[in-house]
């Protein structure tokens, strides 16, 4: 039996789904990079902007990666002054992180990266949610996880 074709890269939807999350970062990059911000530096504030005081590991959970990745991360929003961090009196081993006035104002300068994404896609906002709910879907099937 003849050994199947291999499916060609641009066909691939792990290589469509990477390619876009790149183009994607490099289109947020100057803007972040403006703001003194990076992208993973972003999304934690973005976890901490659904609900302000969140431990480093409900932080990590909520971006799927290891409190050792957030733990950097946070250091550098505390040293900027946009978050403080506070270890618990209860569990030495729990800190609990904050968001400054400075960080909570960070928020709405993040709008331009939703701005600049729906005028460089092409798309408009229900296009953009839409496609959005299909990733997640698709996510979700994949892992098995329905809270996120």
């Amino acid at each position: 039996m003849p050994e199947p074709k291999p499916i060609p890269l641009d066909s691939q939807l792990c290589f469509s789904l990477y390619g876009t999350s790149i183009a994607i970062n490099r289109v947020y990059k100057p803007l972040l990079d403006g703001l003194g911000i990076t992208y993973p530096q972003y999304l934690v504030l973005s976890v901490l902007w659904e609900g302000n005081g969140q431990t480093i590991t409900a932080i990590a959970d909520r971006l799927a990666l290891e409190p050792s990745t957030i733990t950097p991360l946070v250091k550098r929003l505390e040293h900027a002054g946009l978050v403080t961090r506070q270890r618990s009196t209860i569990d030495e081993r729990q800190v609990g992180v904050h968001l400054t006035d400075a960080g909570m104002g960070m928020r709405s300068k993040t709008a331009c990266l939703t701005e600049t994404l729906l005028q460089r896609s092409g798309m408009t906002v229900d296009e953009i949610i839409s496609l959005n709910q299909r990733i997640q879907g698709l996510r979700k099937a994949l892992t098995g996880d329905d809270a996120s």
